[in-house]
């Protein structure tokens, strides 16, 4: 039976969602995102597209990742991240900007199914291997997305101009103190990912570790933002510099394994 009318749903729900925090931001309603059922609702579209995922990367016993599932599940638990962060942080606006990401992303194994699985033994530590991997992946997006958000607001404060959306985002000072410990904790994680394939990469993928392209970008990635953290330490890095790094090292760590699929899969149909 196929799933497309679970993916259209999907799709909708994060959609509708979207459209929904989107209206109350720019209207200067963004307090009541946190609210009751609003701020639950997100629940919906995150369980459907848990299920979706599991359905495409499991199917008939085998694990199967791909660029499509890949990108399907880095925008999930980015999703899933933002979800569980506003209870701590006020952060519930953001998720406005991170609902329609989520949507694309629910639909991508749907657009872009891998075509083969993966050849991996499907063991207990290489799917925490794999789930490592993915989640250091959201944690540096968000940081991304969170660093982009802060060149914004001060390039407008700057200029004397902030426009609705970006008023009811937390204070600068809140969302530097959440963007490097969002930093931190994705470059533990982004550790122990690298680490465990080096030193267990028989265990976990059947064959020595090689330097490879995904490798070189994983540690170019890794060498980035241990940079930007010892230089905010040390240092005071922040603002302009804090931004360029943070983005540096996203783009590194897209490339390790996204951009490698891309090429693999979509340009030359491996």
């Amino acid at each position: 039976m196929s799933n497309l009318p679970i993916y259209l749903l999907t799709f909708l729900s994060y959609g509708v969602l979207a459209g929904y925090f989107w209206r109350a931001q720019t209207s200067g309603k963004g307090d009541v995102l946190n609210r009751g059922m609003v701020g639950h609702g997100v629940l919906l579209p995150l369980s459907l597209h848990a299920w979706l995922l599991s359905e495409s990367m499991f199917s008939q016993g085998q694990f199967t990742l791909g660029l499509g599932n890949a990108l399907s599940l880095m925008l999930w638990l980015t999703m899933l991240v933002y979800w569980l962060a506003r209870f701590i942080y006020p952060i519930s606006g953001l998720q406005a900007l991170v609902l329609p990401l989520a949507a694309i992303g629910s639909v991508l194994p749907e657009l872009l199914p891998a075509a083969h699985p993966t050849g991996h033994p499907t063991t207990l530590a290489f799917e925490a291997h794999i789930a490592a991997a993915m989640l250091a992946y959201s944690l540096l997006t968000i940081a991304m997305l969170h660093a982009v958000l802060i060149s914004s607001v001060e390039k407008r404060l700057h200029h004397g101009t902030l426009p609705m959306p970006l008023r009811n985002l937390p204070p600068l000072l809140t969302m530097e103190t959440l963007l490097f410990r969002l930093i931190w904790v994705g470059f533990v994680v982004l550790s122990l990912t690298l680490t465990s394939g080096i030193l267990f990469s028989e265990e976990l993928f059947g064959k020595p570790w090689q330097f490879g392209h995904k490798n070189v970008f994983g540690l170019m990635s890794w060498l980035v933002f241990a940079a930007l953290l010892f230089g905010h330490r040390h240092y005071g890095w922040r603002g302009r510099i804090a931004v360029r790094w943070t983005v540096s090292g996203f783009v590194f760590l897209l490339l390790a394994y996204v951009g490698t699929e891309f090429v693999l899969e979509v340009l030359l149909d491996r």
